[in-house]
């Protein structure tokens, strides 16, 4: 009689990361991060816009010619294009498991009123939903040109001012970008203590940090579509 075998399969580790609350919010704080740095990045070509319409849309051409010849035309961009869309997904899933885990851990409500949280802190979900709108919205709106009635294709910065010459655009925007500020605010000191970056000694810095960081982008932001309402920028 043969014996009998057994294949002790274990659960490999980036499984047991991702189904663990902390690989959940590990994965949360990378992505984070890395949309944050593309954030910063994408702030400061925007302000491009301020020295014309030729400096602008030569940054825009030179976004689509980067890494050539060793790459063909726009795949450098395709490529942070792919990156970002993963780490879009993956934040998001992880939020919203994060969230789910979090509701069936605790049924019912608490019989005692906790502290109440932050104002950012009590809107990130929101936020992140008002986020992933707005991100559908501006592709539409300044890649695909879809919603973008005055736009034409190879005229960057003339779509840009088509776009915030309309109540709708210009209120779109200004509403996301208010989201975006507090979404970073708290999630950037949020990142900075899951990968245990913060301690006693640092938590002033990280919270200033994030202060910062939110209204510089906020602020860089919201400066495209003031600009053009005030005819600064036409």
């Amino acid at each position: 009689m043969a014996l009998a075998t057994r294949t002790d399969r274990r659960p490999s580790l980036t499984r047991t990361l991702w189904g663990s609350t902390v690989g959940k919010k590990s994965v949360m704080a990378v992505t984070g991060l890395i949309m944050l740095g593309y954030l910063v990045v994408h702030m400061l070509g925007n302000l491009k816009i301020f020295f014309g319409s030729d400096e602008f849309n030569g940054y825009a051409h030179w976004l689509r010619t980067l890494g050539e010849p060793f790459l063909h035309h726009e795949w450098a961009l395709w490529i942070v294009r792919v990156v970002l869309l993963a780490a879009v997904v993956l934040h998001g899933v992880s939020a919203y498991q994060l969230s789910r885990r979090d509701i069936k851990a605790r049924p019912s409500k608490y019989v005692h009123k906790r502290p109440r949280a932050s104002y950012a802190t009590r809107t990130m979900r929101w936020g992140g939903i008002i986020l992933g709108l707005f991100i559908v919205w501006h592709l539409l709106d300044l890649t695909t040109l879809t919603v973008n009635e005055n736009a034409e294709h190879g005229r960057p910065y003339q779509n840009v001012v088509a776009t915030f010459s309309t109540w709708y655009g210009n209120t779109v925007y200004l509403a996301a970008m208010l989201a975006l500020g507090l979404h970073v605010r708290h999630g950037f000191w949020s990142a900075a203590q899951t990968l245990g970056v913060g301690n006693a000694h640092r938590d002033r810095a990280l919270k200033t940090a994030a202060n910062v960081l939110a209204l510089a982008l906020t602020v860089g932001f919201i400066s495209v579509p003031v600009a053009v309402m005030t005819g600064l920028v036409s």
